[in-house]
């Protein structure tokens, strides 16, 4: 008889789960939250964006070592310093001109610019963190972004070469 009350007990509690998620997903739908089609919608429009943004950043970088030579990363440089500047451009136009969709701040914010640079996301996440007077937390996010990447990356190379050798 146990694993009758058992069983019965596990159905009630998967149907109480299911009872759950379904009123949480209503909940979801009325509060405006994407469905899952328009999340993969905006999944493909990001990772079309980033690989234009790659190609581009690719020839910013053969176009500018071939130029000004290997010897100081300009090509890194310019593209930092760009596509933050276009990333306050794009912004700000979508936010003030166009009213941009969903769709086209991904495709062009996340997808281009974030595929050309990252350091224009970083930039973005810190002014935001700005606008909302949240200064401790954007001074925070600065240095912790800048000094953690920087170690993280020579703790990587360490790791691999502790592995390798």
């Amino acid at each position: 008889m146990g694993n009758l009350e058992d069983g019965v007990y596990m159905l009630t509690s998967l149907a109480a789960l299911l009872d759950r998620l379904a009123d949480r997903l209503a909940r979801r739908r009325q509060a405006g939250e994407p469905t899952r089609s328009a999340r993969m919608k905006l999944l493909l429009y990001a990772m079309i964006g980033g690989a234009l943004g790659s190609g581009a950043r690719h020839l910013v970088n053969v176009g500018f070592g071939r130029w000004l030579g290997m010897g100081f990363p300009w090509w890194t440089f310019f593209v930092n310093v760009f596509g933050c500047f276009l990333m306050g451009v794009v912004i700000e136009s979508l936010a003030l001109k166009f009213q941009g969709s969903a769709d086209l701040r991904t495709f062009l914010a996340t997808g281009i610019l974030g595929g050309f640079t990252t350091f224009s996301a970083f930039s973005l996440d810190f002014a935001f963190l700005m606008q909302r007077h949240e200064q401790m937390q954007a001074a925070l996010y600065l240095c912790g972004s800048v000094a953690l990447s920087i170690l993280a990356f020579y703790a990587g190379m360490s790791l691999t070469r502790w592995l390798l050798t």
